[in-house]
């Protein structure tokens, strides 16, 4: 008690001082906690002196295939929602053609794992369908309402001591991320709206996890210290990311599912954060362990979870930024207990020809069903060769037989941006996220738009015209 009491009185001083109370000077539980809290975060009576938390979660995908995707942004709702934060203060981007979809098994129902809970239940209508755009997206981190086209109008409108928090879920390719609708988003794009918003002065810090395909490319040489953000991605620059609760795997879906439930990172960062007292683990400490769960032992079956921007804001609490849920008070943080990663995963880029193939499995024999699948999945199969053999050849036209494939496979250095010219890659980038590298390449090499239109004519004679085409806004991940 006399202790007790002589912490408080040292506390009182240092306030009255004007000084800063060190982090690691006092660690109270429970509710004094609360009252006591240094972390900067608006309070759970709703009290936004001292800040408040907004969230922008984006699903950029659309298909039955790519349910994984909305899953995510759904399950990051109901963890944000359970850790105090408004519906006013969280914006939500999603399709919005999974829940209702005739190949779901539970109608209006979304699920992110196995045996969990449906997360699709009150998730906000924000911008989905054709409002799910690049434009909307960067109007809403920017609190633009002039600029937006559709959606709820719901904004980014946050002040000088507000904390923001983006989730992005979808496929992604070297410098690129997916969108439902076109055009894609592009990583120079995305580091100069992000460097408008810390000009303006509308945040206090900001922290961005990235679900995507050569997800570190995104901010890779590109997002610069000094901005107070502190981003994490799925995987490296050169690397897939991996589909989690799939048909096949251990643990897998209920039977009745034919698709992937969710993305090995974002599952690794939702799980450890729905049972965690979020007062008490850090950013770095989260990274760390979705780092060890993501690259699943080093296996054929992960990838390297990468963090970039300003780092020391890693020693901050995730409530922060996400809140956390009262009935978590109590956990305390060990570093080994968490939950172990998948026997398998996969790869993002075979996911939908996983889903075609088990769909086609399990569809009774000469059945509508069976043949439906079995066209999806060899109209996929037949869109992706044609876009790897098309590359290949532009490669070997506008550089030799020889010379070719070592340009468009070429890496460059770690800590260097994808592309020096930007609008070139963006002229260029019709042939789909995977190969988006070997198009860099091209345009590093000082190729024009009419030497590519003029190799592209010879290598790729007819353009296929199933549902992945580009006749019909299709793209390959």
């Amino acid at each position: 008690m006399i202790r007790l009491a002589a912490t408080v009185l040292v506390l009182s001083l240092l306030a009255v001082d004007g000084r800063e109370i060190p982090d690691d000077l006092i660690r109270l539980p429970s509710e004094a906690s609360r009252f006591f809290n240094s972390g900067g975060g608006a309070d759970d009576d709703g009290d936004d002196s001292v800040g408040t938390r907004w969230a922008v979660l984006i699903a950029g995908s659309n298909g039955y295939w790519n349910y994984r995707h909305q899953a995510d942004v759904c399950h990051a709702y109901q963890l944000l929602k359970k850790g105090g934060l408004k519906d006013e203060n969280i914006i939500v981007f999603m399709y919005d053609d999974i829940a209702q979809n005739e190949e779901n098994p539970r109608p209006g129902i979304i699920i992110n794992s196995p045996h969990g809970d449906d997360v699709y239940k009150g998730v906000p209508k924000d911008y989905t369908g054709e409002n799910v755009t690049v434009n909307n997206f960067f109007s809403v981190i920017l609190g633009n309402k002039t600029a937006l086209t559709g959606g709820s109008g719901k904004v980014v409108d946050s002040g000088p001591t507000d904390h923001i928090f983006i989730f992005y879920s979808d496929h992604g390719g070297p410098g690129v991320l997916g969108m439902p609708t076109s055009p894609f988003l592009y990583a120079n794009d995305l580091i100069d709206v992000l460097k408008k918003k810390h000009a303006s002065g509308t945040y206090k810090s900001m922290v961005f996890y990235l679900e995507a395909c050569e997800s570190g490319s995104i901010f890779e040489g590109l997002l610069p210290k000094g901005l107070n953000i502190y981003a994490t991605t799925a995987a490296n620059a050169e690397e897939s990311s991996w589909g989690t609760y799939c048909p096949g795997e251990d643990p897998s879906p209920p039977e009745e599912y034919e698709t992937c439930l969710g993305d090995l990172y974002s599952v690794a960062w939702m799980e450890d954060s729905d049972t965690k007292n979020l007062r008490t683990e850090t950013l770095r400490q989260q990274y760390e362990l979705v780092k060890m769960r993501t690259a699943n032992g080093n296996s054929a079956y992960g990838s390297h979870v990468m963090q970039f921007g300003d780092l020391q804001l890693s020693k901050e609490d995730l409530f922060l930024y996400m809140g956390t849920n009262p009935a978590n008070d109590n956990y305390s943080f060990v570093n080994d207990n968490f939950l172990l990663p998948p026997s398998k995963a996969v790869n993002q880029r075979d996911a939908d020809l996983l889903h075609f193939w088990d769909k086609f499995r399990k569809a009774p024999e000469g059945s509508p069903r069976k043949l439906e699948a079995q066209k999806q999945f060899v109209e996929a199969m037949s869109h992706r060769m044609h876009i790897d053999n098309s590359m290949k050849m532009v490669g070997k036209l506008l550089f030799g037989i020889e010379k070719g494939p070592e340009v468009l496979n070429t890496v460059r250095p770690s800590g260097q941006p994808l592309v020096d010219d930007w609008d070139c890659l963006k002229t260029l980038s019709q042939y789909g996220m995977k190969h988006m590298r070997s198009v860099a390449n091209i345009c590093n090499a000082g190729i024009q738009k009419e030497q590519m239109a003029e190799a592209s004519a010879q290598a790729c004679i007819t353009i296929p015209s199933g549902h992945w085409s580009s006749l019909h806004k299709g793209f390959s991940a």
